[in-house]
C-alpha cells in the first residue's frame, strides 16, 4: 500500500510539472508591440479624466528599442515587467496589465499612479 501511494504522488508531481504555465508567470523574455505609448495620471472628478505626463511618453521602434522626445534607448521585457535599460528612461520600470496597457512601478516595488497606453503605430 505504501508503494501505491508513492507511485501516485510521483505521478501527480509529474502531471503538475507538465501543466503549461503562462509565459508572463515564467518570466520569459519578450518585446512590446511597436507604436506610440502615452503616459498619464488619473484625473479628478472636477476636471479631465486623465492628465498626460508627456515627459514619460515613448515609442517602441524596434526589437527592444524605444524613442522618446529626449533620446533613444533600450528596454528589457521579462514576463509582465518592462525595465528601460539605456537612454532617457533608464531604470524606469513598468508592469504589463493587459494588451497595450502598463503601470509604473515605483522604486519600492509598489505600483505607482502613472499608466502608459499604446495609442497607435
Amino acid at each position: 500500500m505504501k508503494h501505491a501511494f508513492t507511485a501516485a504522488a510521483a505521478l501527480a508531481a509529474t502531471i503538475c510539472a507538465t501543466i503549461a504555465v503562462p509565459a508572463a508567470a515564467q518570466g520569459r523574455l519578450g518585446t512590446l508591440p511597436h507604436g506610440r505609448y502615452v503616459c498619464a495620471l488619473p484625473g479628478g472628478a472636477a476636471g479631465k479624466a486623465v492628465k498626460e505626463v508627456s515627459e514619460h511618453n515613448f515609442s517602441i521602434t524596434g526589437a527592444s528599442s524605444y524613442e522618446a522626445a529626449d533620446g533613444r534607448g533600450t528596454y528589457l521585457r521579462k514576463g509582465d515587467t518592462v525595465v528601460f535599460t539605456r537612454g532617457p528612461r533608464k531604470d524606469m520600470k513598468l508592469k504589463l496589465l493587459g494588451s497595450g496597457l502598463m503601470q509604473w512601478v515605483k522604486e519600492d516595488g509598489t505600483l505607482g499612479r502613472i499608466r502608459c497606453t499604446r495609442v497607435g503605430r
